[in-house]
Formats: C-alpha cells, structure tokens, sequence
C-alpha cells in the first residue's frame, strides 16, 4: 500500500471514530432536554444553548447547560428535566447563590451537546 492510500485510510478512521464517539455522546442527553433545546431554538428571546455537559452531582447525573448569551443563568438539570439551580450567569456572574458547591462537587463532566451538533 503506498504513502498516500495509507494516509487516506487512516485519515477516514479517526473521522469514523470521531462521528460514533459524538453519536454516542448525543444518546446521553435525555429526550427531554433535546427536545427543550429544540424548543429554544425556534425562540429568539431564548436563542439555543451553547452546550450541555453531563456531571456526576452529589451522587446524581445533572446535566449543566451554558446560556446563550450574556447574562442569563447557566442552568443545571437532572435527568427528568427539573431545574435544580443556575450554579453560574446572570448580571453578576455567580449564578443564583444557590449552588456555590457546584464547581466542587460535580465531577466526571463531558459535554453531551454542544452547537454545532444539534442535528
């Protein structure tokens, strides 16, 4: 095989690898917050989310989505959808002053979704 032809099959594998691990990171988001961010797209005064990164929360998956624009709240929900709080945003920055341990206590965050790949 030569130079080139080996370049091109290994050039469509990492591609091939890389579109599984975003469709199976895409299985992750629960069908109701794909179907919020749906709804957020069609509205202008909501605009769509710029991502949404899963975290193990006080022993819970959460689901934290980053706002679209400035000063809104970064919201984080839990896996039927139900707000638990807005860790971060808003005019000062620090959220709703309701989840303060946020940033310590998630761990393991990947991102599910981000813009881009709202297919």
């Amino acid at each position: 095989m030569n130079r080139s032809a080996m370049i091109l099959l290994l050039v469509s594998f990492l591609f091939s690898c890389a579109a599984h691990r975003t469709g199976a990171g895409m299985r992750m988001l629960p069908s109701c917050l794909d179907a919020k961010i749906k709804t957020m797209a069609m509205d202008p005064s909501q605009g769509l989310p710029q991502s949404v990164t899963r975290y193990s929360y006080k022993q819970e998956a959460v689901y934290y989505m980053v706002s679209a624009c400035c000063d809104k709240y970064n919201i984080v929900y839990d896996s039927a959808c139900n707000i638990i709080g807005y860790p971060d945003g808003g005019l000062t920055g620090r959220g709703d002053g309701k989840m303060t341990d946020f940033r310590v206590e998630a761990t393991e965050g990947k991102v599910v979704w981000e813009i881009g790949n709202e297919k």
